[in-house]
């Protein structure tokens, strides 16, 4: 063992990176419905192998880390940030806005009754109200506060005593919101979800790994017009008009021979005529086309192009499928379809009622012109897996660390925002930036993910090891204590603000309303249990909403914590 935990000391770069496949590896095991997540596996297994003591990293690695992992929480939440402030969207704006402030009032409150220091209160903001990057602007806030390094390491190092011992019933904080709302209220979740989906038109049970839909909106079929078919005779743009273009005459076999159709080209008896379209269009198409064909030759072969486009057109944003429909003419749709809706990572039902946010990332099928025609008209097609603008990535981190020397006196104390918090700007701006004008700051959606989730679980390494035996004393001084107090604090603001969201804020559809408390405590787990209660995914776009806004404000919220905790 000796030998190992001097191989640890040696090199802490390879006990950084043990503790990230390790806690990874923690962060997998389940109790019932709840995991405990692979940063606070990395955070807990960090601070145990630094009770070896003697590892420590440079704090300059701790920095480079949350500044990516911050500016890339600003670019990937900017876009839906921005387009929660409508007209629209502002009472569920409101109500995550009031969720948040509930719980930074309530740390406060509980913080200063317990004469925790400004590092557990932050640690008890971080893992109450799971939002791990408090733990770095907290930490960036005590940098900046003047203190003896040692005072200000033991207050760092308090931090991460405070997250690991409230971050566990913070989880299972909103995993019981959405269990036991529905109860009180009596509520049928999955019935609710089922009217919803209706009302919107649709909706389908929430996949499981592994599972697909073998059912698609769009697909592909060949006829054999036989004698007295309603198409018997007519044109293929007289077809293709029939139906509003949802239909399209792809290829025709007359005769054996192919015959590439042309607007005018008129069906014969005996014809195999190839469509493609929407599947509800095709169902009623073959009652006039005559007997589908099941095999068919390879000169009929017909190919689509799957396309991802994001969203930036300011004519569509705010707009329902239902009304682009209407709003757009039939040569503007022909031939294009939307298969899938994306934002913020959640996949949106493909719904007449689902609104088009900027940002969101739409995926449609058709043929390459009239792709490259809607593509245009709608955004822009999104980087391959291999480009990212390093441009915008480097330039936005470095003003990011000038905005965070921008600094101001709150109750006495002077507060600046910080490297973490100025990067959360820019990361914004660019972010949103990138949605106005395309060309500015294109980095590819996986490599903001990575460096997001990559960046965060480096820092929260980083901290646990350097945390080291004094955490361990921590933990078992304060422990019990912490822990009652993160069960305050991550109860009380979902009891105090879901009567005022649905009493005040008059959020009244059940599953919208548990989507909002989920999304404003910025609680996937809790999320997680809402999608397999509800059975489809008409929870996500109340949920992304909100969790796009509280991310934002329970990182700025930091600061404020080491501002008001004497």
């Amino acid at each position: 063992m000796e030998l190992i935990a001097d191989q640890l000391r040696t090199y802490p770069i390879m006990a950084l990176f043990l503790c990230l496949g390790l806690g990874y590896g923690v962060g997998k095991f389940r109790v019932g419905k709840f995991e405990l997540g692979g940063i606070a596996g990395t955070l807990l297994v960090a601070v145990f192998v630094g009770q070896i003591g003697g590892i420590n990293l440079s704090t300059d690695v701790q920095n480079v880390f949350f500044s990516l992992f911050i500016f890339m929480v600003g670019y990937n939440g900017g876009p839906q940030f921005f387009a929660a402030l409508n007209r629209t969207a502002l009472t569920k704006l409101l109500a995550a806005f009031m969720m948040t402030l509930w719980g930074l009032f309530f740390v406060i409150a509980v913080a200063t009754w317990a004469g925790l220091d400004k590092g557990l209160a932050a640690g008890l903001a971080a893992g109450g109200l799971t939002q791990s990057a408090i733990i770095g602007t907290a930490g960036n806030a005590i940098d900046l506060l003047g203190l003896a390094s040692e005072e200000a390491e033991k207050l760092k190092t308090n931090i991460a005593v405070g997250y690991s011992v409230t971050y566990i019933f913070g989880s299972i904080g909103p995993i019981l919101a959405v269990s036991v709302i529905p109860i009180i209220m009596r509520w049928d979740l999955r019935q609710e979800a089922i009217k919803l989906a209706q009302k919107l038109s649709g909706g389908g049970r929430s996949l499981e790994e592994g599972e697909f839909l073998p059912m698609n909106r769009f697909d592909a079929r060949a006829y054999r017009v036989q004698s007295g078919a309603a198409v018997l005779g007519q044109s293929v743009t007289e077809i293709e008009g029939g139906y509003d273009s949802d239909v399209l005459v792809e290829k025709l076999l007359r005769d054996g021979a192919p015959l590439d159709p042309t607007p005018d080209t008129v069906i014969a008896e005996g014809d195999i005529i190839v469509v493609s379209g929407l599947v509800g269009a095709l169902s009623k198409f073959e009652a006039s086309a005559g007997k589908e064909v099941g095999e068919y030759p390879p000169a009929l072969t017909v190919v689509e192009e799957r396309r991802n486009v994001v969203i930036t057109n300011r004519k569509l944003t705010g707009k329902t499928l239902g009304e682009l429909r209407e709003a757009l003419t039939a040569d503007q749709r022909r031939g294009v379809h939307v298969s899938k809706i994306t934002r913020m990572g959640h996949d949106i039902p493909v719904l007449q009622d689902t609104q088009i946010h900027a940002g969101d990332e739409v995926s449609i099928v058709g043929h390459k012109d009239d792709l490259n025609r809607v593509s245009k008209l709608a955004g822009y097609v999104p980087p391959s897996a291999s480009v990212t603008n390093f441009i915008a990535l480097g330039i936005g981190v470095a003003v990011g660390y000038l905005v965070g020397e921008i600094s101001f006196v709150i109750a006495g104390t002077k507060v600046a925002l910080g490297s973490g918090l100025g990067c959360l700007v820019t990361g914004l701006i660019i972010g949103y930036l990138r949605i106005r004008r395309p060309k500015i700051g294109g980095i590819n959606r996986g490599a903001a993910d990575f460096l997001q989730s990559f960046g965060l679980a480096v820092f929260v390494g980083v901290v646990g090891l350097n945390a080291g035996q004094p955490a361990l004393q921590a933990i078992q001084e304060y422990g019990i204590i912490l822990l009652l107090l993160g069960v305050v604090v991550t109860l009380m603001p979902m009891i105090v603000q879901f009567p005022i969201n649905y009493f005040a804020l008059r959020i009244r559809n059940p599953v919208e309303a548990c989507a909002v408390v989920t999304g404003s405590r910025s609680g996937n787990p809790g999320f997680a249990t809402l999608l397999e209660k509800a059975g489809n995914s008409t929870p996500t776009p109340a949920f992304t909403m909100t969790y796009a806004v509280a991310n934002i404000f329970l990182t700025l919220w930091g600061p404020l914590v080491v501002a008001f905790v004497p």
